[in-house]
């Protein structure tokens, strides 16, 4: 990225309003112009999203972009912007977030695509594509000697992957508990507070750090999943799980997604 990139890349920042996010379409534009001809391999976009009861039934809120080469972290106001966070051309009147997101030959990363695939296909039909999901290649790459009954949550990767010193790791869990006691409805919080604005700094700091650890979990599984056939086998329970979360009969809403799926049962069950 050249210096008139990174440039525009803080001025995308400073355009936000109070709020702390990205919260106007001229914002969005300088966003879009960010991530044009960013390289795909290792992937540059780490993304994840908050809202309220995510899913084809509840709301998005926020959509966090972490954009690895730059070390840039994006909070996009979908609350706010609605349509025009995903339809706000770049400068070249042609690139959007939808376009980028749809995109097969841009790879980006999140962390079990489920829910959020639900979420904007069904309220901005957006059907994602080149999509890398973390939660399937730690599985695919987990020691043979420990169990494949169930896959991880993203909190238990973090703590067991993120090659956080004691310091570091601290810090993030203060965090995560200072976030979870706002939103979480088992301990008196609300989701209602992803749609407060101005946002919480508590929460802005909830959003950013998850998505910001996401490309050293991808780079520790990655490392480990040489073997071409098990490449395919993620690859082929990743777009199932996009096709899957799209279908009538998917259920955003569970507090547990199911893991049996036969490309998933295939990471598990046939290790090469």
């Amino acid at each position: 990225m050249s210096a008139s990139g990174a440039q525009k890349s803080s001025e995308a920042m400073d355009t936000s309003q109070s709020s702390g996010l990205i919260d106007s379409p001229e914002a969005i534009t300088q966003v879009v112009d960010t991530m044009i001809a960013l390289p795909s391999s290792p992937p540059s976009l780490f993304i994840d999203l908050e809202g309220v009861s995510l899913s084809r039934h509840g709301t998005i809120s926020i959509l966090q972009i972490h954009i690895f080469p730059l070390e840039q972290t994006y909070l996009i106001d979908v609350r706010i912007l609605g349509f025009k966070a995903f339809h706000t051309p770049g400068t070249d009147g042609q690139t959007t977030l939808k376009s980028i997101l749809e995109a097969k030959a841009m790879s980006k990363v999140f962390f079990d695509v489920r829910r959020d695939s639900d979420a904007l296909y069904a309220h901005f039909g957006i059907n994602l594509a080149g999509i890398q999901d973390i939660q399937l290649m730690e599985l695919a790459t987990r020691n043979p000697g420990l169990p494949r009954k169930y896959i991880n949550c993203l909190t238990r990767c973090i703590e067991k992957d993120a090659a956080m010193t004691s310091v570091e790791l601290q810090r993030w869990r203060s965090v995560k508990e200072k976030g979870m006691r706002l939103f979480d409805p088992n301990r008196g919080g609300s989701y209602e507070v992803f749609n407060a604005r101005p946002l919480s700094e508590d929460i802005r700091a909830y959003c950013i750090q998850d998505v910001k650890l996401m490309p050293k979990l991808w780079a520790v599984y990655n490392a480990k999943l040489v073997s071409p056939l098990r490449k395919e086998r993620v690859e082929k329970a990743t777009r199932d799980r996009m096709v899957m979360s799209q279908s009538a009969l998917f259920n955003g809403k569970a507090d547990v997604l199911p893991i049996r799926s036969m490309s998933v049962v295939g990471i598990m069950d046939n290790m090469v």
